[in-house]
């Protein structure tokens, strides 16, 4: 799990995929090369676990949009990294 804080305002370089209206996790689908995300190491396939602070357990894509945003100066999320560091 990471934390990320992304320095506004919009645009943040990425695109979200999911919620509880698909009965998928929201994750990011996308990132806009040079973007605030990439900048950030936000990796594609990531779950977005909180924004601002708020669980996005039961989330709809719709409402996450707009948590994002409201969000004017930083926007801060929880990650989920997509790929899973193993040791062997």
């Amino acid at each position: 799990m990471s934390f990320v804080s992304l320095v506004g305002p919009a645009p943040w370089g990425f695109r979200l995929q999911g919620g509880k209206d698909f009965n998928v996790p929201l994750s990011i689908s996308r990132l806009n090369d040079g973007g605030k995300a990439a900048q950030a190491h936000v990796g594609i396939g990531d779950v977005v676990l909180t924004i601002d602070g708020i669980s996005t357990d039961g989330m709809t894509h719709l409402e996450a949009q707009n948590k994002i945003k409201a969000c004017t100066g930083n926007l801060n999320m929880t990650l989920q990294s997509y790929y899973v560091n193993t040791v062997t």
